[in-house]
Formats: C-alpha cells, structure tokens, sequence
C-alpha cells in the first residue's frame, strides 16, 4: 500500500476535526435552543388548565401581569441563550485546539525525528548520521538527498584526511635530513662562526624539531582509524604509567600528581588512550600554577567508564570550551607557543574518544581550574 504523504494526512485531519467540531458545536446549540424554548412553553403552559389546547384562556385583570412575566421570561432566556451559546463555543474551540495540538504533534513526529537527527551531525560522526527511510513520502525524498550529503561530505572529509597524511609522510624525510645536518653542525666546532650563525642555527634547530613533532602528530591523527582496538587495558595501570612519565615535568613546575582510580578493564586501543590521557595531563601541567596539584579519577558509571583529570590552573572561559578541541586553535597564543604546544593535542584527544564511540567534555572545579571528563 502507497504511503500517504504529510500534506494528505494534515487535510484529512483538519478535514475531520472541524466537521467533528462544527456537528459538536451545532447539536449542542440546538440542545441550547430547544432547551429555552421548552422554558417558554412551559411559562405559557403554566396560565392555561389544559396545556395539550393551542388556545390560551387568559382573564383581562391578569393579562398585564401575564405579559410582563413574559416579557421577562423572554428576556431572561435570550441573555441566557447568548451567554451559555457563548461558553459552549469558547469550550468547543478549546477542545479543538487540544485536539489539533495533540494530532499535529503525532502527525509532525517523524519531522521533529528528523531535526534531532540532523543536529547530532558533526564532522567527526557523518557516516553514523544517515536517517532511514518509511516514514512519509516527502521525508523518504528529503532522507534520500541528505544521507547522500553526507557521503559526499565523509568522502571530502576522507580525502582530506589522507592528503594530511600523504604530506606528513612526505615531509618527513626533508626535516629529518634537515635536522641531521644541523646536528653535524652543531657537535662540531666551526671556527668562523660568528654569534649571530650561532643564534640563526639555534632558531633553525628549534622551527625543525617543532616542525618535526607537527608532522608526526598529523601522521598519528590520520592514522587513528586504522589502528587495531582490541586491547584489554587495565586502565588503572596505563594511568600510573602516565603519570610516572609526566613526573619529570610536573616537578620542574613543583606539581603534584595524585590518582584516584578504580580497577577497571576495558577494550581499546592501549597505544590511542595511552595518549589521549598523557595529552590531557601533559596540558593540566603546563597550564597550571606552581605548587598546584593534577588529579586524574577513573570510575565506573552503570556501563561507562568516566575519566577525569583536574587541575588547578585558570580554567577555560565557557566560550571557548568547545573550540579548544579544534586543531591549531589557542586561548592564550603567545603562552601556548612559550611552552612548545604545536596546537594539536586536544584535537588529538578528541579523535581518540571519537573512535572509541566515547564523548568529551569540559567544566569548572571547585578549585577555579579545568575538568576534562571522558566517558568511554
């Protein structure tokens, strides 16, 4: 059977809800109607013996007080009439617009359906997005023209992913000859070099290692979907081996590193969440203040397991919350680049959550600073 399309199911609806409410609406006047009339005839009836004889009997010495009871009755039943003829459409008309309320929202169910569809859309999860059909003809179509949207925009998506990881592995080469060159220079001892080579060859040394550790995160991030995520991870463990790692760097800043973790297992990427945690409190410890304090939790939450890593630095305006995870983008530029960050760490971060089906947001803590929680 041919499925009825949206603008047939709203007329065929409307169709019957205002024949449903003007036939409510007339027989409830002519309820009304009757029913005063009846009142008038039961006044009338009242001044003669035999109500069941059309002629009315009525003595002259009573006739003035007759006609001005009804004359009264008359009145009264009029401004009646009007009044209850009134509430009984204001009523109808209210029961109408529940009515229409109610059948609309049913009949515009697969259209709100479809919005909520299309605000989960981001650039990270198009290919999970796509709306099936069945519902009514005009959103098939509609379904139809956006999934195939956004298969052309995951096809441009993937293209420009492996054209970063073409160039990265393209680049690799000239900066790695680059820097052996400029290693041979500087263990040797150049006689004519003057103090101003030297600073040019320091500057050198450093835009190329800068450049180099660039090229290897772009490489790593285009190569995120191709690495296996198997691994049983004891992830109290791998938290304790970060930790240990970034002990060098937290003392040079006097931080102090506490954890607070259950024994918790899951299936991943042991390589891909090694790193997404040490980003995270390799970020809380550069941004922090001296003497300040990083504390990472790891809890499980029904299915979930929610990481957290806290730290006690400035925090993170609300307006930028959501773009610190874009690539190359910094709150504070000039402080990122005086601590060596090439701008893609958080960006990395949150491709790894992405491929673990996880999510990723940022909030305040009691202590003024920023809480990154991981739910996987």
């Amino acid at each position: 059977m041919k499925k009825m399309s949206l603008q047939w199911r709203l007329t065929i609806i409307t169709t019957l809800l205002i024949a449903i409410i003007c036939g409510c609406l007339t027989l409830l006047l002519y309820k009304n109607g009757i029913y005063y009339i009846d009142s008038l005839q039961d006044t009338v009836n009242s001044q003669n013996t035999n109500p069941d004889e059309l002629y009315i009997d009525i003595p002259d010495d009573e006739w003035d007080d007759f006609a001005a009871k009804f004359s009264m009755k008359v009145y009264d039943s009029k401004e009646d009439y009007r009044k209850r003829s009134l509430l009984i459409t204001v009523l109808i008309a209210m029961f109408g617009g529940a009515v229409t309320y109610f059948i609309s929202g049913r009949a515009l169910k697969p259209l709100r359906d479809f919005s909520k569809s299309v605000e989960k859309v981001q650039a990270q999860n198009l290919t999970d997005c796509t709306i099936e059909g069945g519902t009514v003809p005009e959103l098939d179509r509609l379904s139809v023209s956006y999934n195939k949207m956004l298969l052309r925009l995951s096809e441009a998506f993937e293209v420009q992913r492996q054209f970063t990881g073409n160039a990265a592995h393209e680049l690799r080469t000239p900066l790695a000859l680059m820097q052996a060159q400029l290693d041979i220079y500087n263990s040797t001892e150049h006689p004519d070099s003057d103090e101003q080579t030297k600073e040019t060859i320091k500057m050198m040394t450093e835009q190329n290692e800068r450049l180099s550790k660039l090229v290897r995160t772009l490489l790593d991030m285009s190569e995120l979907q191709t690495v296996a995520r198997k691994d049983e991870i004891e992830l109290n463990s791998l938290i304790e081996e970060v930790l240990a790692d970034l002990e060098p760097l937290a003392q040079e800043k006097e931080i102090k590193l506490v954890e607070e973790s259950e024994e918790l297992v899951m299936t991943g990427s042991d390589i891909l969440i090694y790193r997404m945690i040490y980003n995270l409190v390799e970020n809380a410890i550069k941004y922090n203040h001296v003497g300040g304090q990083v504390l990472v939790k790891a809890a499980q939450k029904d299915t979930d397991i929610v990481i957290e890593i806290e730290d006690t630095g400035n925090g993170i305006s609300e307006e930028f919350r959501e773009r610190v995870f874009e690539p190359f983008f910094r709150v504070d530029k000039s402080r990122s680049r005086a601590l060596g960050g090439v701008g893609l760490g958080l960006a990395m971060v949150r491709e790894i959550v992405r491929v673990h089906n996880g999510k990723i947001s940022i909030k305040e803590n009691e202590y003024g600073g920023t809480t990154f929680e991981v739910v996987l």
